[in-house]
């Protein structure tokens, strides 16, 4: 018999796989067996877990967790009939944000995010995605991405760094996109880059940001530094952007609210998720929904994340946004699982994890429920038994 770290036995495990006894082997953090427990031939320390659900760890594919400040007096503005747009056009939405994120500190900006990674890291998140974009500016920008950096350090979660520098105008160059994109934000990745803080560039596709052209320079200026791409796109209205990600092999294009059918073929095609975002839906009250049939028609995958942030989608519970993916869009359970587990990984570029297969990282949750839909059935409950963080239990 092979030896193994630690052999979990009596576990229900999802997703893909049938009801009945299963058992995962581990060894050097990594996962060396999967599947039902008769088929085990691995020895080592067993541990019986009752019959629990085992998934693999959570995967949040999409937040902008680190940020200045707070936007509860827009929630206030929106509940009176203020639109996010209206808001945005006002020196509200994004730019206020940028202010209180330019005013904090590194330290500053490291404490107020903290609290936020260990909200997703006890729901069984083991892996995040972080992206820059509350700075506009080089130096702020730079500093949002090493602080994200410093949150996956000794906090038993990964976390992944997307560059947004073209998420929205400075008041410095209000009127100036293409000024901004030559002078701040192209320098802004080149540096970012230099310094090793960047996995991915993002951009935001919109009336309120920039133009599917000059997303195109982001992306060209990304595909130099040989970077993947992903963006905002679909979100407030169909100008294009999920287009242009499919013509790019974008990893993901995310919101996608007003994306079409042939949106939706064309992403196929180019292997792109749709990353689904109901908690920004839900707090802008929007009405238009993603077109999840055509996605599903088309084979696309499905990802789930939070879109945590301060203004639009101040959610940083990935268990809730399962549940509104179910509510809001109607996804089914196991979609909605295989939302922040395995698409999700592929939202990001990772292969290593979101699944439980031989070979991939010991990231694992276990759930004091009997059924995996449970997971998304319920609301406002962390039925979180344990996690494994490379096999090690934390």
């Amino acid at each position: 018999m092979e030896s193994a770290d630690l052999i979990l036995t009596n576990a229900r495990l999802a997703p893909g796989f049938a009801p009945g006894r299963g058992a995962l082997a581990i060894g050097g953090g990594r996962i060396l067996y999967a599947g039902p427990e008769a088929g085990l031939t691995h020895d080592g320390p067993r541990r019986d877990l009752g019959g629990r659900v085992v998934t693999p760890a959570l995967i949040d594919c999409h937040t902008h967790l680190v940020h200045g400040g707070h936007r509860a007096a827009e929630f206030a503005l929106r509940l009176e009939g203020a639109s996010y747009e209206q808001i945005a056009r006002a020196g509200g939405g994004i730019v206020s944000t940028v202010r209180a994120t330019r005013e904090a500190s590194e330290e500053q900006l490291y404490q107020q995010a903290l609290p936020r990674l260990k909200a997703l890291r006890n729901e069984g998140v083991a892996l995040v995605e972080i992206k820059s974009g509350y700075g506009l500016d080089i130096e702020t920008e730079l500093k949002i991405l090493r602080v994200a950096r410093r949150l996956g350090q000794g906090q038993g979660i990964r976390v992944v760094t997307s560059f947004l520098g073209a998420h929205a105008l400075p008041e410095s160059h209000k009127g100036m996109p293409d000024v901004y994109l030559s002078d701040i934000c192209i320098p802004a990745l080149q540096a970012a880059v230099a310094e090793g803080l960047v996995d991915a560039v993002d951009g935001f596709c919109e009336g309120i940001a920039f133009s599917p052209e000059q997303i195109a320079r982001v992306f060209d200026a990304a595909k130099v530094l040989n970077l993947p791409v992903k963006l905002h796109a679909e979100q407030l209205s169909h100008l294009g952007g999920t287009a242009l990600a499919a013509r790019y092999g974008a990893l993901s294009a995310d919101h996608v609210e007003y994306a079409t059918a042939e949106d939706a073929r064309l992403m196929a095609a180019a292997g792109t998720v749709a990353v689904l975002l109901p908690g920004a839906f839900y707090a802008l009250r929007e009405t238009q929904a993603p077109p999840v049939a055509a996605f599903r028609a088309h084979g696309v995958p499905m990802a789930v994340a939070t879109d945590a942030n301060p203004g639009t989608s101040p959610l940083t519970s990935l268990l809730l946004a399962m549940n509104m993916a179910c509510t809001l869009f109607r996804l089914t359970p196991d979609e909605a699982l295989r939302g922040v587990t395995e698409h999700a990984a592929r939202a990001l570029g990772v292969t290593d994890c979101g699944r439980l297969a031989p070979g991939l990282r010991a990231d694992l949750a276990v759930w004091d429920v009997e059924d995996p839909a449970e997971l998304a059935y319920r609301i406002g409950f962390n039925p979180l038994h344990t996690r494994y963080f490379e096999g090690q239990e934390c």
